[in-house]
């Protein structure tokens, strides 16, 4: 397939292949600007040991999604589409192991091990195929995304919530702010989910805008509360029962 394929999956686009068809879904992307600029803020307010590197590479990845998505919502073709989820899955990967090694303070070859079974996780989960045969006309089709491609984000949500409990029971004062993140993103899935089945009840004038920029917001939300543990909890002289 050629990489200037128009993809159409959205409501907000539905089948307009123009540049502005998804003014929501584009412009709530400056939410990851803000969220990375925001911690970005703290990290250089920080204490230098609690300036770690890994945690400027987070920062930096939120604002590479920003940019990502608002291409992918703008020119919706093959090539954006990995602008978008590129960085997105980078930074899943790359904080997942932060957990482990930062906060859990696992050995290196434990962490590694532990990102090679998420990336394993989430590409089998990516792959499932549902069918929506007694669903609404827009998904009712067999072999269609589950969940509206939702599903395949599912691991990271259960990743935090085991963190966030984990983290709690070792009395590790990032579990407040991991497990608020594991919330929000809960609520983010739910309207990314709902986005087609939703799509001509949520409009702005004549244009049907669905719920995905709700998506955005929200897991905007979501890295901001994930790179403030990070900068607060995240240094490796951090203890658990550190400041709160």
């Amino acid at each position: 397939m050629s990489l200037s394929q128009k993809i159409f999956i959205y409501c907000e686009r539905g089948q307009d292949p123009a540049f502005w068809a998804e003014p929501m879904n584009a412009l709530t992307n400056g939410a990851f600007i803000i969220a990375a600029a925001v911690a970005t803020r703290e990290y250089w307010a920080a204490p230098p040991e609690r300036r770690h590197l890994s945690t400027g590479l987070l920062i930096l990845l939120t604002y590479t999604i920003g940019v990502g998505s608002f291409l992918f919502h703008t020119y919706a073709t093959r090539w954006a589409a990995l602008a978008d989820t590129i960085p997105i899955a980078l930074f899943m990967l790359a904080y997942f192991g932060f957990l482990l090694r930062r906060f859990l303070g696992l050995h290196w070859l434990v962490a590694v091990a532990g990102v090679a079974a998420f990336y394993a996780t989430l590409l089998y989960a990516g792959s499932i195929e549902c069918r929506y045969d007694t669903l609404l006309p827009i998904t009712s089709r067999t072999g269609a995304r589950c969940f509206n491609g939702t599903l395949g984000y599912a691991p990271a949500f259960f990743a935090l919530v085991a963190a966030a409990a984990l983290l709690a029971a070792l009395r590790h004062p990032a579990w407040r702010l991991i497990g608020l993140a594991a919330l929000v993103f809960l609520a983010s899935m739910t309207f990314r989910t709902l986005d087609l089945e939703l799509c001509n009840r949520i409009r702005l004038g004549d244009l049907a805008v669905g719920t995905h920029f709700l998506w955005h917001v929200l897991n905007a939300l979501t890295l901001y509360l994930l790179l403030r543990a990070a900068i607060r909890y995240g240094s490796s002289g951090m203890r658990r029962n550190g400041p709160t």
